[in-house]
């Protein structure tokens, strides 16, 4: 992650001047805590903190900071103060205690320009209008009866990946998992919330090149975020102009669909209509054109690349891991038995499938950081340390997912540790927590878990896998690329053969 270059700072004098300003304004703001008892810290550099400390891996490199100083870390990024949780005691004691003054969001220049200025879900404050949608998205958008009303979608998209695989393997070709993966978890995600595919057949979707450009200015570095007097410098470089630009078109885009749904009279089924139907029953009534489209834009952004890195994952580790892959296929195929294709009541019985999700949940979080923020209100006390109210917190779910002192061989791939475990994706768990904890914990778990589930059952039900030639297992490249998830830096390349009994 470059994020900045100490060494060719300008010798100009009002660069020079505008620095030394930033200076002063960060010792008025540290020396208000002089009197606080503040977690450790890392040794800083002038004006940047701690930012050089991250890393291209932020969730590794503050693993290590925090094996070095402390399971409570706080960092200065800039002009923020940043508290790293890395342990398990931590974040118990923050669901437990403190929940509410640790539930705010951080508010960035790209949640500002890209999802409506917090309008939605994901990143909304604390308040009444969050507590409102969470309320209503858990009873109504993703309850059990609902997840199970979008099963056709997954039907549809996932026998989709099926036959277009079953081709490739006429030519004896080896297939981009990576590549079909992102094409099924997409189009699941967007028929399901606007029904409109994201993925076509011939590879043009005005949609999927707007996502794409979502993707990369969303995790694109904005100076203001870190400085917020030098936001202009974000004009200049034309990052917040990109994002504007972006804006607009995402903004045309889905009040096109809104407009659609509401001239078809919301016949479509799908997430806009479901959200447009509360509306009308007065349930929402406050919900504004903006509120609808930042929450359909929330969800499809949370819907498909956590479903996308989780199943990239899976496959990879199964692939280094031949006697897991040959175990949960056993499974799969004496559960379905010679039906025509994989029903939705059979992947309940598949037990094993179900902890080799778990154990790709542990060691590849679809969010390696659980973000929070504190109120501007209140400061907190977190393990007897002061914690200053609007500190940006991130929960190291990465790294407590492998420490040692809760995980046996912790950087292994055991499904078996999840063998007759009662440990759940609920959040209660708190060694185990991929969808979050406590008030903002995800919604949409449970929609996600049975795409990911579904998906994966059938690939391993119609299909044998294995490496292109010449490919040893243990030589399968791991290496991690940071974004919005954390997902495999190379490509997942592999080739299927078709099941002789399916």
């Amino acid at each position: 992650m470059e994020l900045l270059n100490v060494s060719n700072l300008s010798t100009n004098p009002l660069f020079l001047s505008l620095i030394l300003l930033l200076s002063l304004l960060i010792w008025l703001k540290l020396a208000k805590g002089r009197d606080l008892n503040l977690p450790p810290s890392p040794p800083k550099l002038p004006i940047i903190g701690n930012i050089h400390q991250l890393g291209k891996l932020p969730h590794r490199s503050l693993r290590d900071l925090s094996n070095m100083y402390g399971s409570l870390l706080l960092l200065r990024l800039g002009y923020n103060p940043t508290l790293v949780v890395s342990s398990v005691d931590m974040v118990r004691e923050i669901v437990k205690s403190h929940d509410i003054v640790f539930s705010n969001r951080a508010r960035t220049t790209a949640v500002n320009h890209l999802f409506y200025d917090s309008k939605g879900i994901i990143f909304a404050p604390y308040g009444e209008y969050w507590r409102q949608f969470k309320k209503m998205s858990a009873v109504e958008l993703f309850s059990q009866q609902r997840v199970h009303s979008f099963q056709f979608i997954r039907d549809e998209e996932v026998g989709a990946l099926i036959d277009k695989i079953r081709s490739t393997c006429l030519k004896g070709e080896s297939i981009n998992l990576t590549k079909m993966l992102t094409f099924v978890s997409s189009n699941i995600a967007s028929r399901s919330v606007f029904s409109h595919k994201i993925e076509e057949e011939d590879g043009c979707s005005k949609f999927g090149e707007l996502v794409k450009r979502l993707m990369i200015l969303f995790t694109r570095f904005c100076f203001g975020d870190m400085f917020p007097y030098l936001g202009w410098v974000d004009e200049l470089t034309g990052c917040i102009p990109s994002m504007k630009a972006l804006s607009a078109e995402l903004d045309a885009f889905l009040d096109q669909v809104i407009a659609e749904h509401r001239a078809l009279e919301s016949r479509k089924k799908d997430f806009v209509s479901i959200i447009m139907q509360l509306q009308k029953d007065g349930m929402f009534e406050n919900l504004t054109q903006d509120n609808i489209k930042a929450i359909l834009l929330d969800m499809f952004v949370a819907g498909t690349d956590t479903s996308t890195t989780t199943l990239e994952w899976m496959m990879a580790e199964l692939l280094r891991h031949p006697n897991s892959m040959k175990k949960v296929q056993q499974e799969v195929r004496n559960v379905v038995g010679n039906k025509s294709k994989v029903d939705p009541e059979d992947i309940r019985k598949m037990e094993y499938l179900k902890c080799v999700v778990k154990e790709t949940l542990r060691l590849h979080p679809p969010a390696v950081f659980l973000p929070r923020r504190t109120t501007a209100t209140a400061s907190g006390k977190l393990g007897g340390y002061d914690i200053p109210s609007n500190t940006t917190v991130l929960i190291n779910a990465w790294a407590i997912h492998r420490d040692p002192k809760w995980w046996e061989k912790p950087d292994e791939f055991i499904p078996e540790r999840f063998e007759k475990s009662s440990i759940d994706f609920q959040g209660q768990d708190f060694h185990y927590i991929p969808f979050g904890i406590g008030r903002r914990g995800c919604p949409g778990m449970s929609f996600g878990v049975a795409s990911v589930e579904y998906a994966m059952a059938n690939l391993l039900y119609w299909f044998d896998w294995k490496l292109p030639s010449g490919e040893a297992a243990e030589k399968v490249d791991m290496t991690e690329l940071y974004g919005l998830a954390v997902s495999k830096k190379t490509p997942l390349h592999a080739l299927a053969i078709p099941h002789s009994s399916s």
